[in-house]
């Protein structure tokens, strides 16, 4: 019972803090970027940039006309598309290294045994049951019940064209998922709880559904939030949500670490790949509004 209560206190000290600092970091950020703004087109910065930008233009005017539209902060196809594509590559790259890490070096391994031992202390029945119940919020028949009310709903807001890439984000991430579990066949860790899995283990499909689904509604509501901070909210206790159900799947010992880390790439870019296309259905329904 001790065990239990020092544990929730001391989740509920670092999610309140991480929530503080999180905002800290977004706000600050959110600063930073509009003094970089005014700089980029004002002041002798202003100047020199705009120097370089016409001498691009005359001696390559396709490179510059190229670049210009990348990188143009008005359209979403310009430089939010952009950033978008560079993070779903990263994240790709990164779910690259990680296969590679698993089949050529006992490190990962290692480290991925060494964290489920690190667990076994806490695992109460208690907190086992609470992460038994949390991790229920990613199971297939939770995220198609989700996906299918979302669905709904969106029909229901006249956002239709937003249910094309929801589906997407779902298939492909699953899809990807289940290719990879079969390709790369990793044995779960022992079972040590009543929560058992029959699918391999890498990458974990829970962790996966997690963040392409709560992380594709989390989009749809923070675009119609009104205000910064209700936003941040809004991604914030998602992606505590997510965390959570990651975290539970390593807590319940059906998934070591690195199986979660891949999870949580794979939805990652998918999700990507969603906002990307929601964001070039949402410019053709509404075309004033831009890539605000």
């Amino acid at each position: 019972m001790l065990i239990d209560l020092l544990f929730l206190a001391a989740l509920l000290v670092v999610v309140f803090i991480g929530r503080w600092l999180a905002w800290l970091s977004f706000r600050s950020t959110s600063h930073l970027v509009a003094r970089a703004g005014k700089a980029a087109t004002s002041g002798n910065l202003g100047k020199r940039l705009g120097s370089a930008r016409a001498s691009l233009a005359r001696n390559f005017p396709r490179a510059a006309a190229f670049i210009e539209a990348r990188l143009n902060p008005r359209e979403f196809t310009g430089l939010a598309l952009t950033l978008i594509v560079l993070a779903a590559v990263y994240l790709a790259a990164l779910l690259g290294g990680l296969v590679d890490e698993l089949l050529e070096s006992d490190e990962l391994v290692m480290i991925d045994g060494m964290i489920n031992s690190a667990l076994d202390p806490i695992r109460t029945d208690r907190l086992v049951e609470v992460f038994a119940f949390i991790t229920h919020w990613a199971d297939a028949a939770t995220i198609v019940a989700v996906a299918a009310v979302t669905t709904g709903l969106l029909w229901a807001l006249r956002h239709g064209y937003l249910v094309m890439p929801l589906w997407v984000v779902v298939l492909g991430s699953q899809l990807t998922t289940y290719a990879g579990k079969y390709a790369l066949d990793r044995s779960r860790p022992e079972f040590l709880t009543e929560v058992v899995a029959a699918t391999p283990s890498f990458p974990s499909g829970h962790a996966t559904s997690a963040i392409a689904v709560y992380g594709f509604v989390a989009y749809v509501l923070s675009r119609e939030a009104v205000t910064a901070r209700r936003r941040f909210e809004i991604v914030f206790w998602s992606a505590f949500l997510i965390v959570l159900i990651g975290f539970s799947r390593m807590f319940l010992s059906v998934h070591y670490a690195s199986d979660v880390a891949a999870g949580i790439l794979v939805g990652g870019f998918w999700l990507l790949v969603g906002f990307a296309i929601a964001e070039l259905l949402r410019s053709r329904h509404h075309p004033a509004a831009g890539a605000d």
